[in-house]
């Protein structure tokens, strides 16, 4: 759920340097139902970051299906804003592997390879060049950076879109804000987070009469809940809710554990 601002020139050299390291662990479910759990380590350095995600089925649904999957996300900052270079994932079902590959230039996509491949479909909307040029992946796209000097956990956080490609469908991420709400990890960060409203809206890849997409289009109840991670302008999602036909679903951090870093800059002064 990311839109990134760039910083003003000024005070771009020293948000650039900002630098944090967040470990979280989530757990995921539906009608108050355990259905998985995963965690997410990102690193930002000064001139990089680093965003890796494991996840795993648990109760009744692991029984059916066994799932689990990793994913990981690497780019460049410049100016205070993550460019993602490269993206990945790989979830194993029944059995099945899905695969998705990512290679990244300046927002364009260079290359990407999906393992399987969308089926044909004649009402499907096709993925043009144009629809690949100006993206975010799907990790990188909640990292949402937040421009100026005041504090981040705030209404600025929201009211965005972002671009995404995932290998398969192109689509749009817009956020508007909600209000403010405390929350309180069992281990880790305790604090205010921002509440963004998230709509979904579909560019390409998709077919339009097929359910899902009908439902995610006419979904108004979807809510993330943003907190910060420490030493950097970077807010991600702490909790994350919407309604679905089985009841609430819900992805909620366990733990969100993180601490600021010394720039490089930083440290060279305290040696």
């Amino acid at each position: 759920m990311l839109a990134l601002f760039a910083v003003v020139a000024a005070d771009a050299g020293h948000r650039a340097a900002a630098q944090g390291r967040l470990e979280a662990q989530y757990t995921a479910s539906i009608a108050g139902i355990p259905i998985g759990r995963g965690n997410w380590i990102i690193d930002i350095a000064s001139d990089q970051y680093t965003a890796a995600a494991s996840g795993t089925t648990t109760g009744l649904i692991k029984f059916f299906t066994g799932a689990h999957g990793t994913g990981a996300a690497h780019g460049t900052i410049a100016a205070g804003q993550p460019t993602p270079t490269s993206y990945g994932e790989t979830i194993t079902y029944d059995h099945r592997i899905d695969d998705v590959r990512m290679a990244l230039a300046g927002g364009n996509v260079t290359n990407y390879a999906v393992e399987p491949p969308l089926p044909p479909a004649p009402d499907r909307v096709p993925v043009t060049d144009a629809d690949r040029r100006g993206v975010f992946d799907p990790m990188t796209s909640m990292l949402n950076r937040v421009a100026g000097t005041g504090d981040p956990v705030s209404p600025q956080a929201c009211n965005r879109k972002v671009p995404v490609f995932d290998g398969r469908v192109r689509y749009d991420l817009r956020s508007e804000y909600r209000r403010m709400e405390t929350v309180k990890a069992d281990r880790g960060y305790a604090g205010p987070a921002v509440v963004c409203a998230v709509f979904f809206t579909p560019i390409s890849g998709y077919v339009p009469d097929r359910p899902a997409i009908k439902y995610l289009v006419t979904l108004r109840d979807a809510e993330v809940w943003l907190a910060p991670i420490a030493g950097t302008r970077v807010l991600v999602p702490f909790r994350f809710s919407m309604p679905t036909p089985l009841g609430t679903g819900l992805l909620q951090a366990t733990e969100f554990v993180s601490v600021a870093q010394p720039s490089p800059h930083t440290a060279a002064k305290t040696e």
